[in-house]
């Protein structure tokens, strides 16, 4: 069991680290601008994000070993479609359906963990499960910087299909099937297609407006992108049965929390983005290299996050909630300086590590503020929330700060060393823009603001919500609400450095006294 699913989510995993490493090498085959490299890592973003949250519900109704086995399917046949593109569209075509597959398949490993494992084993699984997932992450830039330097970057999505082979051998014989007996019927299936047509629209009017202007098709996109994601809240507000029930935003100490982890990783993304390629476009990097360049930071995330959520629940989080966006902000500043003939220990390194410091910093004890300022009840929904709108802020902020900085998208034919020039010549304020984001702008203020309204530990809020709920009577549900006197433990489970850490499969009751294991 525990291999099929670290198998399963290392494969999603390592995917998004190698693609990054091998966009130079597509650009030059495809001969196209930063705007097909930003929708080759936007389109499997735009399906992931959108559609996790229904996936937790999907696998809790239908079964999360079914599930898990139809997105290792969807996710293998997808990288065979990429393997063979014959152009950019087919490419991005293949990014998103492997995106589905990726949403399909990454809740529901957690799920099988929780249900097939006793309840005295599940924490050492799915301990064994981040880890092994992480170093999938970490070892990701140098398989895919060898397999571009040997061969060609189509092997970076071949190498997929055999680990997928395997996932479902494994899974067939020898996984148990689980599923939640009592989840609720109804599905969110319009919300999830408006969440994609409004990150959709979205993304494409960012980018394309970066490589053509406003031309009227961009200015579509963007009115259609903001009109479905209108309709996406009137859904949620109104629907039966609603993915993103919009009553958890309530507190609001979970909303700030939540609008401190999409700036956090609304900043990470496009950092990662255009390191790699500046390295290899303007430094000379090789894709090794490149891809290696940022590892500290999946080093320091797996060998400090465990211990930043324990100080977070002994101190409480205000400390880390302030110290970690300063310390990110602080190395956007060191990289916004970085010279194209800079040495990587004193041009990149001090940067890179002081962003590793400060993701180490902040991720688990955001992560643990949001599960606390949530309904235990509710822990999985918070976690998927959490997680879908870092996804999101990642989507947003690649589409969207290449522009705001001046680096011109191109598009087909787009000229090789003029796009260098644009690179270099944007990288710098594009990193500070992101600094912005942390210190100046938002992200800052919002730390300093969620650290005001949350308690020192957040176990002292859910004990006031309790007494608040009983004393006010307000039914059964706020009841059910306020059973555990003790806020949820701070996740110390690391998951990839693009991600927060998970604590429960996002819609899913797994794991809980409910369910049956197998």
């Amino acid at each position: 069991m525990l291999t099929a699913t670290v198998l399963g989510s290392g494969m999603a995993f390592l995917d998004s680290t190698v693609v990054t490493v091998a966009l130079p090498a597509i650009r030059s085959d495809f001969d196209t601008g930063l705007s097909g490299l930003q929708w080759i890592v936007n389109g499997y973003m735009i399906t992931l994000s959108a559609l996790i949250l229904l996936s937790g519900s999907l696998s809790d109704r239908f079964g999360r070993v079914r599930l898990f086995m139809a997105g290792v399917v969807v996710f293998a046949l997808a990288s065979v479609l990429c393997t063979f593109a014959p152009a950019l569209e087919w490419l991005v075509a293949g990014r998103v359906v492997q995106g589905l597959g990726g949403a399909m398949l990454t809740p529901g490993s957690l799920a099988i963990l929780q249900a097939g494992f006793r309840k005295e084993d599940r924490a050492r699984a799915i301990g064994a499960w981040s880890g092994l997932t992480g170093v999938a992450g970490a070892v990701g830039p140098f398989v895919g910087g060898w397999l571009v330097q040997i061969g060609d970057w189509r092997l970076i999505f071949l190498i997929n299909v055999p680990m997928a082979a395997a996932v479902l051998l494994i899974a067939w014989f020898k996984v148990p099937e689980s599923r939640d007996a009592s989840a609720d019927q109804g599905l969110d299936y319009a919300g999830a297609l408006l969440g994609v047509l409004a990150l959709g629209g979205i993304t494409f009017a960012l980018i394309q407006w970066g490589a053509v202007g406003a031309t009227p098709a961009v200015v579509a996109a963007a009115v259609v992108g903001v009109l479905a994601l209108a309709a996406f809240v009137l859904a949620e507000a109104r629907g039966r049965h609603p993915m993103l029930p919009l009553g958890i935003f309530s507190s609001v100490s979970f909303s700030v929390t939540n609008a401190a982890t999409m700036l956090v990783y609304g900043a990470l993304g496009p950092m990662l983005f255009l390191l790699v390629i500046f390295l290899q476009e303007v430094g000379g990097y090789s894709p090794i290299a490149a891809g290696a360049a940022s590892l500290p930071i999946t080093v320091l995330m797996l060998l400090l996050s465990a211990r930043s959520g324990k100080l977070a629940a002994r101190i409480g989080p205000r400390p880390q909630l302030l110290v970690g966006p300063l310390l990110l902000a602080g190395g956007f500043l060191l990289l916004s300086r970085l010279e194209p003939d800079a040495p990587y220990l004193t041009g990149v390194l001090p940067g890179v590590l002081l962003v590793a410091l400060g993701l180490a910093s902040a991720v688990a004890p955001l992560t643990a503020t949001v599960l606390a300022s949530a309904p235990e009840r509710h822990a999985g929904l918070a976690s998927g929330v959490n997680n879908t709108f870092a996804r999101g802020a990642q989507l947003i902020g690649v589409a969207a700060v290449p522009v705001a900085a001046g680096i011109g998208g191109g598009g087909e034919g787009a000229d090789d060393s003029a796009g260098a020039a644009a690179i270099a010549q944007g990288f710098g304020p594009a990193m500070l823009i992101l600094a912005g984001m942390c210190a100046l702008a938002a992200l800052c203020a919002l730390a300093a603001l969620c650290a005001l309204a949350l308690p020192r530990r957040p176990a002292v809020r859910a004990e006031r919500g309790m007494r608040e709920r009983e004393e006010s009577g307000r039914g059964r549900d706020a009841a059910d609400e306020a059973v555990a006197p003790e806020a949820p433990t701070p996740p110390s489970r690391f998951c990839g450095a693009t991600e927060p850490p998970w604590q429960t499969c996002p819609g899913s009751s797994a794991g809980t006294d409910r369910d049956t294991p197998g």
